[in-house]
């Protein structure tokens, strides 16, 4: 142990020198975030509820921005079959899976440069080698040479270049900006399979109750028409009356498989988001009856929805790189010092390697770019123009991100019209349907008409489905555009 304490004893003086020698500044641009536009409202008019209209079956939506966005935002529909789904998704989602791994490479690469830049490598070195040597090559006369020998070497190497201009600095300010990139693009998974799975399921449901109002629909219409064969056989109606209720009759039955295809298809995406293949799917499809349609929907003021959206946070990390990487090719341009040491024991036994230092070297090596043949400034050159790129596509994020968040505002906003027209509509039918109803028991009107009045309230109530559904999808898309939320969850970062 002491011999091998004086092997050693030069290293704390090489790590002084070494720590003397930090660098002083970085060249190249200091990027700053950019300052939240400043904006009142997501549209021309002011957003301050979904409905211009009160409907006995759907209070109206009202949008309140003094209020957060949940990070479990689908929790606002109130349904714990859509909450298991969900949960499901983010548990087994390949995709998601596939955005860790990503962050945590990306994690890794910031550590693996860290290391190697900010740090000194050493390296130890442990060699044999059999050598002859005849002095008489140095003008050193001797009578005979001597013979071959065995000569051992145990040394330590350290090397560090010296980060004079901050090119290491900035590799390691853009690794880092890729780690944000890549935390946000999971962020952005996250959000977005999230906002599939509900979507999904609202769909499925919307489908179902659409396929099953559809075959009511046709089985009415066939009753119609064999009703109206058999008056026909009697003489009662003309033969085109007929044909045109056999044709009504073809265009409905005509609108069921591709209704049946849209299911399977959606609950095979379905499948898919929770992870599974679609023949292992267990989970019974939702209603739209097990849903509750958000009646206050939080949407944040509009001057925090570029802290808030993970696609406009990613578009600025890489903005961010894009100006470490100037800083980086301006830095090349000037020169590199590198400080290097070497110690270490050189013997002819390898039994006195450790008997102390004999072999030492310090170094200061400089290497300053004098003809690339315009290389260096042309890629300095091209790091500004990706920079100036990144900066025009960070604005084009923010713009777009506004722009589908005024998009989802008008959509639930009309949705909501739309669905108290088509309910009025449906109820206005029903209630003609009781009385047709009521009529025919008395015997006031055929079965044909009954039947008449029947398909136009199926009709209706189709059509009622659709509105219906179309509330539901948007909101979780107007949740998803303002951001999904995901600053709120326990553990993650303030935006």
């Amino acid at each position: 142990m002491p011999r091998l304490s004086r092997l050693l004893a030069p290293l704390p003086l090489a790590s002084m020198a070494l720590s003397a020698l930090l660098p002083g500044c970085a060249v190249g641009p200091d990027f700053a975030s950019p300052a939240a536009p400043e904006v009142a409202s997501y549209t021309a008019q002011a957003e301050t509820k979904a409905q211009t209209q009160a409907a006995p079956a759907s209070a109206a939506q009202r949008f309140h921005p003094d209020r957060d966005i949940p990070a479990e935002w689908w929790r606002l529909f109130h349904s714990d079959a859509l909450d298991r789904l969900v949960r499901q998704a983010l548990d087994a989602s390949p995709t998601l899976e596939q955005a860790r791994a990503r962050l945590r490479q990306a994690q890794e690469d910031l550590n693996a440069e860290t290391g190697g830049r900010l740090l000194p490598s050493v390296d130890g070195n442990l060699s044999v080698a059999r050598q002859k040597v005849d002095p008489s090559a140095f003008g050193v006369p001797v009578t005979e040479p001597p013979p071959p020998f065995t000569l051992y070497n145990a040394s330590i190497d350290v090397s560090y270049t010296l980060d004079v201009f901050g090119g290491n600095q900035r590799v390691l300010e853009g690794l880092a900006a890729q780690v944000d990139y890549q935390s946000h693009e999971m962020q952005a998974a996250r959000m977005a399979l999230a906002a599939n799975v509900v979507t999904a399921a609202i769909r499925q449901a919307d489908l179902g109750e659409r396929l099953a109002a559809t075959r009511e629909l046709l089985a009415a219409q066939t009753r119609q028409q064999d009703i109206m064969r058999q008056r026909l056989d009697a003489g009662g109606i003309a033969l085109a009356d007929l044909r045109n209720q056999e044709l009504l009759v073809a265009q409905t039955r005509a609108t069921v498989p591709p209704l049946e295809y849209q299911l399977a298809q959606v609950t095979h995406q379905l499948a898919a988001y929770l992870g599974v293949p679609p023949a292992a799917l267990q989970s019974a499809p939702l209603r739209l009856a097990d849903l509750t349609l958000p009646a206050d929907v939080p949407t944040g003021v509009p001057s925090a929805l570029t802290r808030q959206r993970p696609d406009i946070l990613a578009a600025e990390a890489l903005w961010h790189k894009a100006s470490a990487d100037v800083g980086v090719a301006t830095a090349n341009l000037y020169p590199q010092f590198t400080l290097t040491a070497s110690f270490g024991s050189q013997r002819t036994g390898a039994g006195d390697l450790a008997d102390g230092v004999n072999i030492w070297n310090l170094g200061l090596g400089l290497v300053q770019p004098l003809f690339h043949g315009g290389e260096l400034r042309a890629r300095k050159r091209s790091a500004q123009a990706a920079y100036d790129a990144a900066a025009a596509s960070y604005q084009q994020t923010v713009l777009d991100g506004f722009r589908q968040v005024a998009d989802a505002l008008r959509a639930v906003q009309t949705d909501g019209d739309a669905f108290n027209a088509y309910d009025d509509a449906w109820r206005r039918a029903d209630e003609a349907g009781r009385i047709a109803a009521g009529r025919y028991q008395a015997g006031g009107i055929s079965h044909l008409s009954l039947l008449d009045s029947q398909r136009q309230v199926l009709q209706a109530r189709i059509s009622r489905t659709a509105a219906d559904a179309a509330r539901y999808t948007d909101t979780a898309a107007l949740l998803q555009a303002l951001g999904g939320g995901w600053w709120n969850e326990a553990g993650a970062a303030p935006p």
